[in-house]
């Protein structure tokens, strides 16, 4: 699977990350704990409707988004993942990182 794009994840004590794959329309859920896994894989194979910011704060518009269409909406779907699973996504945190330490 070539990799377009991954992002550090964290449930319970348990740090993992998300592989993207553009060519494939695939992520790849790699989190030792399997309840926070499952809640991942679950959100992201479904379509949300999503309120997409325009202007202003207050001018949104409902899209819905497939997450694994494309990297924006993958990327979109995301920002969105919290609400959802109670799974942190950590935007700053390196993967590499997460990789060599996977528990706080």
């Amino acid at each position: 699977m070539e990799i377009t794009y991954s992002v550090a994840v964290s449930y319970g004590r348990d740090l993992g990350y998300i592989e993207y794959s553009a060519a494939e329309k695939k992520a790849n859920v790699v989190l030792a704990n399997e309840e926070g896994k499952k809640r991942i894989e679950d959100y992201l194979a479904e379509s949300h409707e999503i309120g997409i910011p325009h202007e202003t704060l207050m001018d949104f518009t409902k899209e819905t988004v497939d997450p694994l269409a494309d990297e924006k909406s993958f990327k979109l779907a995301l920002t969105r993942l919290w609400n959802n699973t109670q799974v942190h996504v950590d935007w700053s945190r390196p993967v590499a990182y997460v990789k060599e330490h996977p528990r706080y």
